[in-house]
């Protein structure tokens, strides 16, 4: 119910940031407004997450981690990707159910299995709800190589752990922090 109540609230608080972020994604670029992926979800279920679309129609084929200036950008997805409108449109999977405002940040599919093999443990992260965003997602920068994957693995564990309203509180005080100041990528 939280989850939802959030959603919803934040939905209604976005609306003219979602009106304006599609208007500006369409005029800016060809191709849809919102960029569907296939993520894993909990016990491994797969899902369509929503964003608005930050790179060029076909980027997903491409290099497998966003670098910090990646020409893939449209000129409005930097942006986007800096102040996370784009993430927004993921509070409507939060509707759907397939994510929860705060829990490990839901993966590619394309790169879970590869994870899982490499990584003791990974599928634990996958026993909880994914999020918006998580203890990794403000503890540590914007995962660009399997370094940084197994690096945040920690906190996704740490995460599944130790999960408690103190720790989600902090969770999104940090986010908001990240968001009106700009850190990460």
């Amino acid at each position: 119910l939280g989850d939802i109540g959030a959603a919803l609230f934040g939905l209604i608080m976005a609306s003219p940031i979602l009106i304006l972020a599609a208007i500006a994604v369409k005029v800016t670029s060809r191709g849809p407004i919102i960029f569907r992926q296939q993520r894993t979800g909990m016990h491994e279920r797969p899902f369509d997450i929503y964003k608005f679309r930050s790179m060029k129609v076909g980027s997903e084929k491409g290099a497998k981690y966003t670098a910090k200036n990646d020409a893939r950008f449209t000129p409005i997805g930097k942006f986007i990707r800096k102040t996370r409108i784009d993430e927004i449109p993921q509070l409507f999977n939060i509707l759907k159910g397939d994510l929860s405002l705060i829990g490990p940040r839901a993966e590619w599919v394309d790169l879970v299995a590869n994870y899982e093999q490499k990584f003791p443990f990974y599928h634990f992260r996958h026993s909880v709800r994914p999020g918006v965003t998580g203890w990794a997602q403000v503890n540590y920068s914007y995962g660009a190589s399997e370094e940084d994957t197994l690096e945040k693995l920690g906190y996704d564990l740490y995460y599944v752990k130790n999960s408690s309203f103190v720790l989600d509180l902090s969770i999104v005080i940090k986010t908001v922090y990240t968001v009106l100041f700009g850190r990460g990528q």
